[in-house]
């Protein structure tokens, strides 16, 4: 059968995926955790409305430049897979100089703007308030996240994704322990509600960040890959790092702010509506983190292949790694189809947010195990330098059929909110068969990055 994978190149995959996932999952569990806090605040429904809107806004900024994570990431394993260590730490050391400049310039940004950028897709003044007022203090850690991101597209590329798993789990304990006494004022912190976990979340970065820091002084990575001796701009080495990460920082983007539209139009439809979807896509978040996870390992193996001229065993690991995610995907999937308050009574205690939300996680679940492969597929396309088509794709499938096909379902035809959710399906089956599709053909085999 189709999904039953093969023993030798699954455990290899497992070895690097599982620590990712483990790393993706905390992050996971932290949105999930801080949901909860801010389901039971007293305004709960303006409350997860704003998380709802302020999550996305600041994920919609940060996915943009995190995606220097994939750029480093690709060429750290194409030049791992060429044995050549000490271009590996140059690539590290690009990447570093970058982070930094971007995060200063843009985290002062989003902090100066949180309010006029995030009225734009809110309805209601009330949450525009409080969504401003996260963002405000999730723009405080964007430098430290940047070069945290770095730092993990190198360790992604030597295949040491536990570190990555160890510096996730040191910052979103801190992360959640500081929510708790932000959000709600415990032992005599401030009671900041929303903006709470948009503080909490920044100095778990700083924390993250500085894990890394320890760990690139360990000598056994310092002498073998060079990256703090003669630090310097390379054009070069920025060039291709922006290359590849551009196409992908703009398809993170497009894909946020496609959430963040979607969101909006949810809200047209209802607050009631528009918090029963931050529910459902907090929820999502079970199934897409540890997707991401698997689509790390695909993205190290594929690239480590083809830097070696393997092409064949790169067209294998993606394969066998798309197998394990749908494995994935439908386990979950069926989690949220058959028993979906289980999931939701965990995220919210509002009643009348989990009556609307309960028949949109369903079809949620069904969704996401399509594109479960089709995550891993776009990851394996862009470990071989692919990062434009995959970028078009995003485009034509997000832009042109699952965003007006939500307003017109869901507005135009006055289908509510499950028909607006109903554009979910159809958009993911186009992008998980056109991604199939590119990558059958084979022509991303002769990439060169």
């Amino acid at each position: 059968m189709f999904l039953i994978p093969r023993k030798r190149l699954s455990i290899r995959i497992l070895e690097i995926a599982m620590p990712a996932i483990a790393g993706m999952s905390s992050q996971m569990v932290v949105s999930v955790v801080e949901t909860a806090m801010v389901g039971r605040l007293p305004d709960a429904e303006v409350s997860l409305a704003a998380m709802g809107l302020g999550v996305l806004a600041t994920w919609t900024l940060v996915s943009f430049f995190s995606s220097l994570s994939t750029g480093t990431h690709i060429l750290v394993a194409r030049r791992f897979g060429e044995g050549n260590d000490s271009a590996a730490g140059a690539v590290l050391n690009n990447s570093l100089l970058l982070s930094f400049f971007l995060g200063l310039l843009f985290g002062g940004l989003g902090f100066a703007y949180a309010y006029e950028f995030i009225n734009l897709f809110s309805s209601d003044h009330r949450v525009s308030l409080v969504a401003a007022d996260y963002i405000r203090y999730r723009s405080l850690g964007l430098p430290f996240f940047l070069l945290t991101v770095s730092y993990r597209g190198f360790f992604y590329g030597i295949g040491k994704t536990k570190i990555f798993m160890f510096s996730a789990i040191v910052s979103y304990v801190v992360n959640i322990a500081l929510d708790y006494l932000l959000i709600f004022g415990v032992l005599g912190f401030p009671a900041m509600g929303v903006g709470g976990a948009g503080l909490a979340a920044s100095i778990g970065m700083v924390v993250g960040y500085v894990f890394f820091v320890f760990v690139t002084f360990a000598r056994d990575y310092r002498i073998r890959y060079r990256y703090y001796q003669h630090v310097r701009w390379s054009l070069e080495q920025i060039r291709s790092i922006v290359n590849i990460s551009l196409p992908v920082s703009l398809q993170n983007i497009l894909i946020l702010f496609g959430f963040l539209i979607f969101v909006a139009i949810t809200g047209v439809i209802g607050t009631i509506d528009q918090a029963a979807t931050q529910v459902v896509i907090t929820a999502l978040f079970l199934s897409f983190m540890p997707c991401f996870g698997f689509g790390i390992a695909t993205q190290t193996l594929v690239g480590n292949a083809l830097g070696d001229r393997r092409p064949v065993e790169a067209h294998q690991f993606g394969v066998e790694t798309a197998k394990l995610a749908t494995l994935f995907t439908l386990a979950l999937g069926a989690l949220f189809v058959l028993a979906p308050d289980l999931i939701l009574r965990v995220i919210t205690t509002n009643e009348r947010v989990i009556d609307v939300a309960r028949p949109l996680l369903r079809i949620a679940g069904v969704a996401q195990v399509v594109y479960g492969s089709g995550i891993i597929i776009a990851h394996a396309l862009q470990a071989a330098g692919a990062t434009l088509y995959v970028m078009y794709l995003e485009i034509i499938t997000h832009w042109l059929i699952f965003l007006p096909l939500a307003y017109v379902f869901g507005v135009v035809l006055e289908k509510g909110i499950l028909g607006a959710w109903l554009a979910l399906p159809i958009y993911v089956v186009f992008y998980t068969g056109i991604a199939w599709s590119k990558f059958l053909s084979g022509s991303w085999k002769e990439m060169r990055v």
